[in-house]
């Protein structure tokens, strides 16, 4: 899926031009009642982890409940399709993530269009992702990991969540900036019990997920996948450094329904903004290992057309298909 200038217009207008205060104060009405936050994952995932802990601080902003609700399924395309088709007004929030600029891209026959039907709203904070292989892998290092990749086209394994998911769209671009033919096994599970027990050569994924097992020496990281270092594994290189320009990495961001009023998207922005620079909201998302990043609604909804964009090209590059 691509998009023209027109259309990008189109997915921010108004973002840009949200005056700050006077649009505050034409939301002075809203929330009147309780919002609905919804999340496209189970219960106890990391992305619902994420959304109950801004919830909870963001009831205390908004004066009014944040009640958290779990639409799992489709790879979260249910959820944002009941946020899509919900009254635009505000009190249905999406909680947005890199699943939704890949899904814009890899289904075709949805029944939303993202960029027309989810407005932006704010963007929550940014995922590490880390490459990592299994301790007995002969690769100490990042080089040493693409020298024996070369040296063995299709033998190294890469494990994935499954067909489309973002290791497997990370892992694909990796391969072709790296020069590099690796093995893709899909999973429809967690990929890394059996990632520590050698069935699988590598993976990249959330740095949360793996995190202590990187730490007690059962998964072994080679590199962390976004442009800077991560605080939590400060050692460890990212893959820019030996693979120039990758950069790839997690996200959350919150979305609503397009159509809902500026002031009302502006009150939103302001709020989560405030959330995120709590001192305690903000120590538990680092916590996790994610990085708070508040930022206007332009800024996200210019982020939100990039990263449609950059992992369509990889989809598209990488000739990927869900399995019909």
């Amino acid at each position: 899926m691509s998009f023209s200038r027109r259309t990008f217009q189109r997915f921010a207008l108004g973002a840009a031009a949200l005056p700050f205060m006077p649009a505050l104060a034409l939301a002075e009405g809203y929330p009147s009642r309780p919002v609905h936050f919804i999340v496209g994952f189970p219960a106890g995932s990391g992305p619902d982890i994420v959304g109950r802990i801004i919830a909870q601080t963001l009831s205390q902003k908004l004066g009014q409940s944040v009640v958290v609700e779990n639409r799992p399924g489709a790879g979260s395309n249910l959820a944002t399709a009941d946020v899509a088709h919900a009254p635009p007004d505000g009190y249905m929030m999406l909680l947005v993530t890199t699943a939704n600029v890949i899904n814009a891209n890899l289904y075709q026959n949805l029944n939303y269009n993202f960029s027309r039907d989810i407005a932006p709203v704010a963007l929550l904070d940014s995922e590490p992702f880390v490459l990592e292989v299994t301790p007995a892998f002969p690769a100490k290092t990042l080089p040493e990991f693409i020298t024996y990749a070369k040296a063995n086209p299709s033998k190294v394994t890469m494990a994935s969540a499954g067909i489309g998911s973002a290791p497997h769209i990370f892992g694909e671009m990796f391969q072709r900036m790296a020069g590099i033919q690796m093995a893709h096994v899909p999973y429809r599970g967690n990929p890394l019990p059996d990632l520590i027990s050698g069935q699988v050569d590598m993976w990249i994924g959330p740095v949360q997920s793996s995190l202590e097992y990187i730490r007690t020496g059962k998964l072994r990281a080679l590199a962390m996948t976004t442009k800077t270092r991560f605080d939590g594994l400060p050692d460890v290189p990212v893959v820019a450094d030996f693979v120039p320009g990758y950069d790839a990495g997690g996200w959350l961001g919150v979305g609503t329904t397009n159509g809902t009023p500026a002031s009302v998207i502006a009150r939103l922005n302001q709020a989560i903004n405030a959330t995120l620079t709590d001192p305690d909201t903000k120590a538990r998302l680092a916590s996790l290992g994610d990085t708070v990043t508040p930022d206007t609604t332009a800024a996200f909804a210019k982020m939100l057309h990039q990263e449609v964009e950059k992992w369509g090209g990889v989809i598209r590059e990488a000739n990927i298909k869900l399995e019909q």
